[in-house]
C-alpha cells in the first residue's frame, strides 16, 4: 500500500515534509547569509540558563543594526540533540524577550526566524513557567516600540512559534507551514489515528499559500539555497525596506498598526 504523503493527493502534507527536511537551511544558515561576519551572538536569560534552541544576537543589515532571534533545529543528530530539536525552553523565550526589550531601548528593529514543531513540553520546562514565558512574549511583543518582522523558515508549531511571531508583518518561505497543532496531533485527536496526518494537514490550512489567502501572513518568499547569493541579497533589501517603512511611524502608529493587523485576520472571510 502506498503512503499518501508520497503522492499528489495531499499536497499540504508534502509541504509539511519539506518544512521538516533535515537538508534545508536552518536559522544559523539564514543568519550567516543575511548578516555575515557582523553577527554577534548573545546568551542567557539572566534568570536560569542559556537555551541553545534559540540563537540570538546583533547583526548589521547594510548600515542598520538589527536584533536577530532564530529558533535553531540543528543539521545532524548531534546538533539536533544539542539544540533540543528546535524546541525552546522558557529560558529561551525569556532570552528572546530580553533582547527584544534591549532592541526597543536602542531603537533597533527585530528580525525573528521561526522553525519549531513547538515549545518544549517537558516537566522541567513546565516547572520553570513555559506557559507564562510564552504569554509574556505575546503581551510584550504586541506593544514593542520598535519594528518587528517574523519569517517562518520551516515549521511554525503552535505557541512555540507564535511566541516569536507577534510582528508588524509575518512572512513564510514557500515550503514552510504554520499551525496551532501538528497534522499528526490533529489526526490523533480527531480520528484517533496519527496515520491520517495527510488529511489533517489539508484541513488545517497550514501552508504558506493557504495562510496568505486567509490574510494571516503578508508575503511568501521563494525557498533559497545556500549558494543563492542573489536571492539572499534580494531578501536582505526587502527586510531592510520593511524595517525602514515601519521605523518611519511614530510609536503609537506602529503599535496601533500591529494591533489592527491581528484584529483584521479572518474578517474578510466572514459572511
Amino acid at each position: 500500500m502506498s503512503n499518501p504523503a508520497n503522492n499528489n493527493t495531499y499536497p499540504a502534507y508534502e509541504k509539511v515534509m519539506a518544512a521538516r527536511d533535515a537538508a534545508k537551511l536552518t536559522a544559523v544558515d539564514y543568519i550567516r547569509s543575511l548578516f555575515g561576519d557582523s553577527f554577534i551572538e548573545l546568551h542567557g536569560d539572566r534568570r536560569f540558563a542559556d537555551d541553545k534552541a534559540i540563537v540570538a544576537g546583533l547583526g548589521m543589515l547594510h548600515d542598520t543594526p538589527v536584533t536577530v532571534i532564530g529558533i535553531e533545529k540543528g543539521r545532524n543528530t548531534k546538533e539536533r540533540m544539542d539544540r533540543n530539536f528546535g524546541q525552546a525552553h522558557p529560558e529561551g523565550y525569556r532570552k528572546a524577550l530580553r533582547l527584544m526589550k534591549q532592541a526597543e531601548k536602542f531603537r533597533r528593529p527585530v528580525l525573528c526566524l521561526v522553525d519549531t514543531s513547538g515549545a518544549y513540553p517537558g516537566i522541567g520546562a513546565e516547572e520553570r513557567g513555559q506557559g507564562q514565558a510564552i504569554a509574556e512574549n505575546l503581551m510584550e511583543m504586541m506593544t514593542l516600540k520598535t519594528p518587528v518582522l517574523t519569517i517562518l523558515i520551516g515549521e511554525g508549531g503552535s505557541g512555540g512559534a507564535l511566541a516569536l511571531a507577534v510582528a508588524d508583518e509575518v512572512w513564510m518561505l514557500e515550503n514552510s507551514v504554520y499551525s496551532v497543532i501538528s497534522p499528526e496531533g490533529c489526526a490523533s485527536i480527531l480520528w484517533k489515528d496519527s496515520a491520517k496526518a495527510p488529511q489533517a494537514a489539508e484541513a488545517l490550512k497550514m501552508t504558506a499559500q493557504d495562510l496568505f489567502d486567509l490574510g494571516v501572513i503578508e508575503r511568501i518568499i521563494r525557498q533559497p539555497k545556500a549558494e543563492d547569493k542573489a536571492m539572499f541579497e534580494s531578501l536582505r533589501l526587502l527586510v531592510l525596506r520593511t524595517f525602514e517603512k515601519n521605523a518611519a511611524l511614530s510609536d503609537a502608529e506602529l503599535i496601533e498598526q500591529r494591533y489592527q493587523r491581528f484584529r483584521k485576520i479572518g474578517t474578510s472571510h466572514i459572511k
